[in-house]
């Protein structure tokens, strides 16, 4: 019987998502995935971590790792060090973000702006009457960064972070129709997160052209890295330009249809080790018979 042979690249650089990648659903990180993004930094691979969530609120994550690392935050947004070295911003310009409160005034209720700051007004929306229970969650979880402003405009002082939009999935397929439609689309980066378990998605709007993916082709540029040696794990929406820039993609096995049928490597859920299966054949550096 014939065999072929295939060779595991050789990686200097993995980028990783959080959220559904490297969290479980009890949002930790196992030990089977601790040990093997160590023996990663061990053997000489760079791990960035690269996700949708505000840096400060990454933090704490990227801390349990226990080693030196960078953040790629907010889908590209910033890249900035654990020890608060930034080296890129990509900013929505405040006037594009005032002009997108009033085109999505229909969702005024599902707004939420953040900004590049320590503590109150880091995160800035009107009120919680219609956000989503597990957002509400994470909002009350961050009442100390939490400005509320009546418009929520009168915030844009500087230029934000992002804009996002959040609520049910079906709620959020009409915000999507209304972005794609207004005139701001060829201005802006629209972005979505979803998990249909809990019927919650996230519409993130970013700078034109902002995503996880120039984000990790910026990052790996100046690391002298080429795209071959890059591998990345993901499982949502806002990983595909991620994952298409990455020389090695891997999906994790609780990713959606849509990417599963990109032809991407799939690895276990991230409730079965799902990242430390997908390094296994990288560490081992061996060949992988099929």
């Amino acid at each position: 019987m014939l065999k072929s042979i295939v060779h595991t690249p050789s990686i200097r650089l993995l980028a990783l998502d959080i959220d559904g990648t490297l969290l479980n659903s009890q949002f930790q990180i196992s030990e089977a995935d601790m040990t093997a993004l160590r023996r990663a930094r061990e053997v000489g691979i760079e791990v960035v971590l690269v996700t949708g969530r505000r840096h400060d609120f990454a933090l704490p994550i990227a801390q349990q790792l226990g080693f030196d690392l960078w953040l790629i935050s907010s889908n590209g947004a910033i890249t900035r060090s654990l020890a608060g070295e930034t080296f890129y911003r990509d900013m929505l310009p405040a006037e594009v973000c005032r002009q997108l409160c009033q085109v999505m005034l229909e969702f005024r209720g599902n707004t939420v702006l953040t900004f590049d700051k320590r503590g109150k007004g880091s995160i800035v929306l009107e009120h919680m009457n219609e956000i989503e229970k597990s957002i509400r969650r994470w909002l009350e979880k961050n009442m100390e960064y939490i400005e509320f402003k009546v418009p929520v405009e009168d915030s844009l002082v500087i230029d934000p972070v992002q804009a996002m939009f959040c609520g049910p999935i079906a709620r959020m397929h009409q915000a999507l129709a209304a972005l794609q439609g207004c005139h701001l689309a060829e201005e802006i980066t629209v972005l979505r997160t979803e998990y249909p378990a809990r019927d919650l998605s996230i519409v993130d709007i970013l700078n034109k052209g902002c995503s996880k993916g120039h984000a990790l082709e910026r990052w790996a540029a100046y690391r002298g890295v080429p795209r071959g040696q890059v591998m990345a794990i993901g499982d949502n929406y806002n990983d595909i330009e991620m994952l298409a820039f990455a020389g090695y993609p891997v999906i994790m096995g609780n990713a959606s249809e849509d990417l599963r049928s990109r032809g991407w490597k799939l690895t276990r859920s991230n409730d079965q080790n799902g990242v430390a299966a997908a390094l296994e054949p990288v560490l081992a550096g061996a060949e992988v018979e099929t």
